[in-house]
């Protein structure tokens, strides 16, 4: 079977340069019966992020005087791939969901409220590669929507190997074609990594250079989430829903 030629004189199939986001945008506060939220668009990818809390936690014996409990729901809509999606938690989604919980755990100061349960929903509506990256984009969006304290906004973006060179933010042909695929979530304000995975085969050179532009492309993602709730903010000011 041939291989799929994933660049061309030096650039990728959908036009992009190796350092190149995909189109991104954030709209913060979409659901009004939600405490926060956020829809997003990222390249082929439509995702609907909801938070609910802080709210009393049932069941009790999962309660903490210490501190909340986050829990994170990551789901593809039966529709969201060319194949229907099984409804049901995949294995995948399962663990995409534990991951994400552990990386905004990190993020949100939880000890500010003990006994309660903090819900993030993420839904995706389209799919089309680096979903999970996407999901946590919206998440952090709708948790600072819903005004929850956390020491930053956190930012996701993965970087990855194709015919041996390091590109930013993998297309759907990249991401099943590619050699590696490296997702990463970010702090910007603490500088540190929150969340980091790996797929597939990188040198320690290319390790370090997918790091590193995986970074840049969080610092890039940053901005657009700063501007959703800036926007989100100053039509609220001006009166507007």
């Amino acid at each position: 079977m041939k291989e799929k030629k994933l660049m061309k004189k030096g650039k990728r199939l959908d036009g992009r340069g190796k350092e190149d986001l995909r189109d991104i945008t954030i709209e913060a506060g979409k659901l009004k019966r939600a405490d926060g939220s956020a829809y997003l668009e990222w390249g082929g990818n439509k995702i609907i992020a909801a938070v609910y809390g802080p709210r009393e936690c049932f069941p009790r014996h999962q309660r903490s005087p210490y501190k909340a409990r986050l829990d994170y729901y990551y789901r593809l809509a039966p529709f969201s791939v060319e194949d229907r999606a099984n409804p049901k938690p995949s294995r995948r989604g399962i663990e995409i969901s534990k991951v994400s919980a552990e990386a905004l755990s990190d993020v949100v100061f939880l000890e500010y409220f003990p006994n309660t349960t903090i819900d993030v929903y993420t839904v995706v509506l389209q799919a089309q590669a680096g979903t999970r990256c996407a999901a946590l984009t919206a998440a952090s969006v709708a948790l600072a929507d819903a005004g929850i304290p956390m020491k930053g906004l956190m930012p996701s973006c993965a970087a990855g190997k194709i015919e041996g060179e390091v590109v930013l933010d993998l297309s759907k042909d990249e991401d099943q074609c590619g050699e590696a695929d490296l997702p990463i979530a970010y702090l910007p304000n603490k500088d540190e990594i929150t969340l980091m995975q790996m797929d597939g085969d990188m040198t320690p050179k290319e390790y370090e250079e997918a790091v590193d532009l995986a970074v840049e492309g969080c610092m890039k993602v940053y901005e657009i989430q700063k501007k959703a709730l800036k926007e989100k903010y100053r039509q609220f000011n001006e009166g507007g829903e």
